[in-house]
């Protein structure tokens, strides 16, 4: 069994013995008393572990290991002598204070009825002596858990952590810190640790990386969470502001699929993506079965495949971009772009058409970047008149040279632009800077007949769309479009049709709607 510990930081029983129930409401197995800055600590520990109504770890983590506690040494022993007449269930001692000073050892090693925790931390980096802090921790006769938590360079540190939790000594707790280091935390429980812990809310964490308890439970599926869980999330740089872990996570839910998804940031670079995306894909524990993948990354996800001769969409490969990696069950992979036949079927649901109407219909592209890029194919190839407007001309000329029916124009030649459909795939506009907008001016040639489509989710109502619908166009939110895409994701990766009311629910509830 791997516990699910929320750590509350005390400073005072009564608030403390509170908040331990709040955790134990939620759905806690234990909770962890730092202990570090309680008045009278010595006094007070004993009623604080007597009156948990939780099994409980007690840690008075000095400075020098990344915590608050910064008095004398020996009155800290004096603590831990008081927290262990108690008999919690757990104590967490740094090995590095165990090992230099004898003290700790005769008040340690005598102790039967608390299992010991020794434990190791670096918040600056993957130590360089990590196995043989391991191998340090595992020969004292006393420690009944070894714990590991360092900071994480990258996704790719997690894989260690598990890698370690996969033929441990004893009893292992192993967590990268940090965001990238995140997953170390949801998938503890697939991997077999002790533990993982998580703050009562979001903002009271007491490390950097965790957290709050309802999140863990509620948003990545903890209780649903076994050695079979199948793992994806969304690539991206930056990915926290992302809505795809809450409605992939409520997909699986809702369909039973044995899944997790989660936030995955990569640094925007190829070298990164590469090293990071190939060593996740390579570790087969993992079972590492796709991710949407977003700006910065999806024409990196295009020669990724290239380079590990993965099957390519076709039109992916037109448009230049994929947004959509697929982990076949024989390990191969395929990529895609679901972008395109959500733009174009969007605006035709809007307008109640069929895809084949478009010919013959002049269509505006606000922005020349990847959604941009599957846009203007997916209107040009069925027959529309696509002209892409962006501040950098050659951007919009590079853009448009790739298909046919399709030019280019600076931004501010929108002002004389004559369009049925007009579609921004920019990110003006997007929170947190909702009030500005691509179109300050707005054209006198944009009247009430045009469609108007803006891919930005967040807010739903953005101003441009405001605007719009001030001058009665027809609009489309972001959200019809992030909802097609998602669903096209999800049925590629499950089999299963995705479940695109509770999509749009989810996203409602997210966004205040």
């Amino acid at each position: 069994m791997t516990y699910l510990t929320v750590a509350i930081m005390v400073d005072t029983v009564e608030t403390a013995i509170a908040q331990a129930a709040i955790a134990a409401e939620r759905g806690a197995d234990l909770v962890e008393f730092r202990i570090d800055r309680l008045p009278q600590a010595a006094e007070q520990v004993g009623e604080l572990v007597s009156r948990s109504p939780l099994p409980c770890i007690v840690t008075c983590r000095p400075d020098w290991e990344g915590g608050e506690y910064d008095g004398e040494e020996a009155d800290r022993q004096a603590i831990i002598a008081a927290a262990l007449d108690a008999q919690p269930a757990y104590l967490d001692l740094e090995v590095a204070a165990y090992r230099v000073d004898p003290a700790w050892r005769q008040i340690i090693d005598n102790r039967r009825e608390t299992s010991v925790i020794l434990s190791s931390h670096d918040f600056q980096t993957r130590p360089a002596d990590l196995l043989r802090r391991i191998s340090a921790m595992a020969e004292v006769e006393a420690c009944h858990v070894v714990k590991l938590a360092w900071r994480a360079r990258s996704l790719r540190d997690n894989l260690e952590a598990f890698e370690l939790l996969g033929a441990p000594p004893k009893r292992m707790i192993a967590l990268c810190m940090g965001e990238p280091g995140q997953p170390s935390r949801v998938l503890a429980k697939k991997f077999g640790a002790l533990l993982t812990f998580a703050g009562l809310e979001d903002d009271t964490v007491t490390a950097p990386g965790q957290v709050g308890v309802q999140t863990l439970k509620q948003l990545y599926r903890w209780d649903a969470i076994d050695r079979d869980t199948q793992v994806f999330g969304v690539v991206g740089f930056p990915v926290g502001h992302s809505l795809s872990p809450h409605i992939m996570n409520a997909g699986f839910t809702e369909t039973g699929h044995n899944g997790v998804y989660l936030p995955l940031p990569i640094p925007d670079d190829y070298v990164h993506f590469k090293a990071t995306v190939g060593s996740w894909l390579d570790f087969a524990p993992l079972d590492f079965r796709g991710a949407s993948v977003t700006i910065p990354h999806k024409h990196n996800l295009l020669k990724f495949a290239a380079e590990r001769n993965g099957e390519i969409e076709p039109l992916a490969q037109q448009i230049g971009a994929a947004n959509t990696l697929t982990v076949r069950d024989d390990g191969s992979i395929f990529v895609s772009n679901t972008d395109y036949a959500a733009v174009l079927d969007s605006v035709c649901a809007a307008m109640g058409i069929e895809r084949e109407s478009l010919a013959g219909k002049r269509v505006a592209i606000l922005g020349a970047g990847g959604a941009a890029r599957a846009a203007a194919a997916g209107f040009a190839h069925y027959g529309a008149r696509v002209t892409v407007y962006n501040r950098t001309l050659a951007k919009a000329e590079k853009l448009a040279g790739a298909f046919e029916n399709v030019t280019a124009a600076p931004l501010e030649a929108i002002q004389q632009a004559e369009a049925d459909i007009l579609v921004n795939c920019t990110p003006i506009g997007m929170h947190p800077n909702t009030d500005a907008t691509p179109l300050p001016d707005w054209p006198d040639s944009l009247g009430k007949n045009t469609i108007v489509f803006d891919t930005i989710y967040n807010p739903m109502q953005t101003k441009l769309l405001a605007d719009a619908a001030a001058r009665g166009c027809v609009t489309i939110t972001g959200v019809e479009m992030f909802v097609r895409q998602a669903a096209a994701q999800f049925q590629q990766w499950t089999g299963q049709p995705a479940p695109t009311q509770t999509f749009e629910q989810v996203i409602r509830e997210r966004l205040n709607v």
